[in-house]
């Protein structure tokens, strides 16, 4: 649910003649002249997404609807106030600014721009306009309700695109190894840790999601929703004995991705019926990964191939040698642990696989 796009404040007839021109009176105009135009650029970044990305009117509007009415408060004085050629801040920049590395790092980035800008107008608003600060209040409130709808639309097209899936496995190079994978254009990333302690946990899951973002891929928690709310993952994994997904839903908001493993058409149906995002379908083979659970067989990938609903991954003892059966199943989407985590070069090994999972659906 959207908050109501109307802002009954206006800058119309406000007399700025009256301010006193003192150093700290156009040092907060030169502040608020820099900040609108941010949080109109962003907006605009955002805007064009929605209209020539997802094509969808209703979003498109309300950022249009958004940047007008923030325009409208660029008034002349405030542009009066602006000095370019003495602004220390054009000279500065930073190196992740330089390179995005998809749709989503762009559109992460100006949500935040949009988003620190409306706080800057809100808070030195207060100094110059009372009436400014309230209207930017609630335009922050919008875009975070605006953020969530889109990045959760952009999260599931992620999902829909990705064919491999790389669910972690305990490493001492457990960074390096996803990272290298990553560079290989994996888009998906499972964080799997049983042992240890929270502490830990958490400090690699804040790496690894850095890394995944860095890199445009998705990142998702095993098991554990308290961790993904507490490093903000893109979502997470659950098996048969963790939280009903309804319950994972109440917590994380419907922006996130939950998916679930399954090992039978039972198990399937209930996943489905239950709202998952993705499943699991396994284990294929035997693994040590699962060390307790018959395999399901190639049957299985059959059946989800014929019958799931949404995205499913196999998943359990794929490898390079067996890929091919997986595929000739009907299995388009994989997960692997083993045949990434130890292979001698992840990145080749990531875009060799990717390579043959595309070509699966788009033959020569």
């Amino acid at each position: 649910m959207f908050f109501s796009m109307a802002v009954s404040l206006s800058p119309v007839g406000m007399n700025h003649s009256a301010l006193p021109a003192s150093t700290t009176d156009l040092t907060v105009r030169r502040i608020l002249d820099a900040n609108l135009d941010r949080a109109r650029e962003g907006m605009r970044v955002l805007e064009d997404w929605c209209r020539f990305g997802l094509n969808h009117h209703e979003l498109t509007d309300k950022f249009k609807h958004l940047r007008q009415s923030v325009g409208q408060w660029h008034t002349a004085d405030l542009r009066a106030a602006r000095d370019t050629p003495n602004d220390t801040g054009t000279s500065i920049t930073h190196p992740q600014e330089q390179i995005r590395t998809g749709v989503t790092q762009v559109l992460q980035a100006n949500f935040c721009r949009v988003e620190e800008a409306l706080r800057s107008l809100e808070e030195f608003g207060k100094i110059h306009q009372p009436d400014l600060a309230a209207a930017c209040k609630q335009w922050r409130y919008q875009i975070y309700s605006l953020e969530s709808t889109i990045m959760g639309h952009q999260r599931f097209q992620q999902l829909l695109k990705a064919q491999l899936y790389l669910v972690t496995s305990p490493s001492p190079n457990l960074l390096s190894v996803v990272e290298a994978a990553l560079q290989g254009g994996l888009p998906l990333v499972q964080y799997r840790e049983k042992t240890g302690n929270d502490c830990d946990r958490l400090v690699i899951a804040q790496q690894l999601k850095a890394l995944c973002h860095q890199y445009g891929a998705l990142f998702l928690i095993n098991d554990r929703v308290d961790l993904a709310l507490a490093v903000d993952a893109d979502g997470v994994h659950l098996g048969q004995q963790d939280l009903p997904i309804e319950t994972a839903r109440q917590l994380l908001g419907s922006d996130r991705i939950i998916g679930r493993s399954t090992t039978n058409p039972e198990e399937m149906a209930k996943a489905l019926a239950e709202g998952a995002d993705y499943i699991g379908v396994g284990p294929v083979y035997a693994t040590p990964t699962k060390p307790n659970k018959a395999a399901a067989g190639l049957e299985y990938v059959r059946y989800a191939a014929a019958h799931a609903s949404v995205p499913f991954f196999a998943i359990g003892g794929i490898d390079t040698q067996n890929l091919d059966e997986v595929m000739a199943a009907g299995g388009d989407r994989v997960a692997i642990v083993r045949a990434l985590m130890a292979a001698e070069a992840p990145t080749t090994t990531s875009q060799q696989l990717i390579a043959r999972l595309q070509a699966q659906i788009s033959p020569v």
